[in-house]
């Protein structure tokens, strides 16, 4: 028997509720007056299937995804015709469209195999469209519709490091760009919510919309991929931005459901996607018992769990490399890929005559990391750069650390171009054998974007 809870229009309600009357092994448990009530009787675990309309008032992704926390898979009701109400419900995740003109035999086993679905990821949120996982049909719907099926998704590389301003950001931005330099479309976001500042470094003006407006989109049910195209306007030829927040006291904004969205999408923007996150990957059990409030760190929980490639970053003073352990340990807990790890400011001036060799016997001994790359201390290239609100490649293009980042970047995607390498029609060719997507759709125009002066 399937118990079913319903949260629909007024308009349909009577005549869909005379269809679940008649149809078999189905059971209505609630007839729900609004988001509220309806969210209630999913966390008591009344019902298996909750049946909403489009124009509920307050649905969104995390409404969907805490139903699905609890069990609830969800189904829509949309009327015969009505394009926008049913393009909304699946951009929201939900996949089990039903009409009210639908027979009792239709309904109920819609409903009975809605019941009884299992997915790999969070049912109606399109995590499991995140991972190289196995896909369920409800899920894999949800990929934007106007996407080609022959286009593979980009990768997603978080740039992730323990408190105390190790670099995260400078790697971040830095690796974005000479990943565009090298002819691999690139988009950098930034989901820090402890202190977002991809936008000062970049010279970005303060209005951009970016991170805060995409999660609002998806939220409602109106993001796609022309839509975040739009979002993140281009900075540098091949490297698009999406910025942070504006402020640290809008971290509320940022609710889980929202960013897994962000970045799936985000992988039919670029082929790369680059996310700088904040340091805390701390769960926030207290706040998140028994109560569906936002968490601070679930963007950074949520880019983890998504990321194809992981680059852990900590700096090569004593305090930075205690962090750095402590760190990649915190990580092992944490569901992420296997970690990259970099030691950023490497200096003799703190680590000896032979830094490197310092550092690495350090990290050998105590956290048994065998592989550890380095990046230079190259502080007048990086002020120069924050001065003028370039990207490293663009002010000091032969720096050391640009050439040690454009090392890492070969790693984390095999298929970019040496440097120095034209692309342009090559380029293309190689997209086209490899599936890699291209542009965003022709008719997607994109704002213009100014650099603070």
């Amino acid at each position: 028997m399937t118990s079913v809870v319903t949260a629909v229009t007024h308009r349909d309600e009577a005549q869909f509720v005379r269809v679940l009357e008649d149809a078999a092994d189905v059971t209505l448990v609630r007839r729900c007056a609004d988001l509220a009530e309806l969210l209630s009787v999913g966390a008591a675990g009344l019902a298996r299937v909750a049946v909403v309309s489009p124009d509920l008032r307050g649905l969104d992704r995390d409404a969907v995804r805490h139903l699905a926390g609890h069990g609830v898979r969800v189904a829509g009701l949309v009327r015969a015709g009505d394009d926008e109400g049913e393009r909304r419900l699946r951009q929201l995740g939900v996949a089990t469209l039903l009409h009210p003109d639908d027979t009792a035999p239709e309904v109920g086993t819609a409903l009975a195999t809605l019941a009884g679905s299992t997915t790999t990821g969070h049912v109606g949120t399109g995590l499991d469209l995140l991972g190289d996982g196995g896909r369920s049909d409800s899920a894999a719907v949800q990929e934007d519709p106007r996407r080609a099926d022959d286009v593979l998704p980009g990768t997603v590389t978080v740039v992730w490091g323990p408190a105390g301003a190790p670099g995260r950001t400078t790697v971040a931005t830095t690796l974005a760009a000479v990943l565009a330099a090298a002819g691999v479309r690139s988009l950098l976001v930034d989901l820090d919510t402890w202190g977002a500042s991809v936008a000062q470094v970049l010279g970005l003006v303060d209005e951009a919309p970016g991170v805060a407006a995409a999660a609002r989109a998806s939220e409602q049910g109106l993001l796609d991929v022309p839509a975040l195209a739009r979002l993140a306007p281009e900075v540098l030829p091949g490297m698009r931005v999406l910025t942070g927040l504006p402020r640290a006291d809008r971290w509320p904004e940022l609710r889980s459901a929202a960013v897994e969205d962000v970045l799936r999408l985000a992988r039919r923007v670029a082929e790369h996607v680059v996310v700088d996150v904040g340091f805390a990957i701390e769960d926030d059990e207290e706040l998140s018992y028994d109560t569906v409030a936002p968490r601070r760190n679930a963007s950074t929980l949520a880019a983890l769990e998504a990321a194809d490639r992981l680059v852990v970053v900590g700096s090569a003073d004593p305090v930075g490399l205690q962090r750095l352990v402590r760190a990649v340990q915190e990580l092992a807990v944490v569901a992420s890929p296997s970690p990259t790890v970099v030691v950023n400011k490497l200096r003799s001036s703190v680590a000896g005559p032979r830094p490197e060799r310092a550092v690495r016997e350090v990290l050998d001994r105590f956290a048994g990391m065998e592989r550890v790359r380095f990046l230079p201390w190259a502080v007048d290239e990086c002020d120069a750069a924050l001065l003028a609100g370039r990207t490293l490649t663009e002010s000091a293009p032969h720096s050391s650390l640009v050439a040690a980042v454009t090392d890492l970047a070969g790693e984390l995607d095999p298929g970019m171009a040496p440097p120095g390498t034209r692309t342009g029609r090559r380029e293309r060719r190689h997209r086209q054998r490899s599936g890699r997507p291209e542009s965003p759709s022709a008719d997607t125009v994109l704002p213009e974007q100014g650099r603070a002066v």
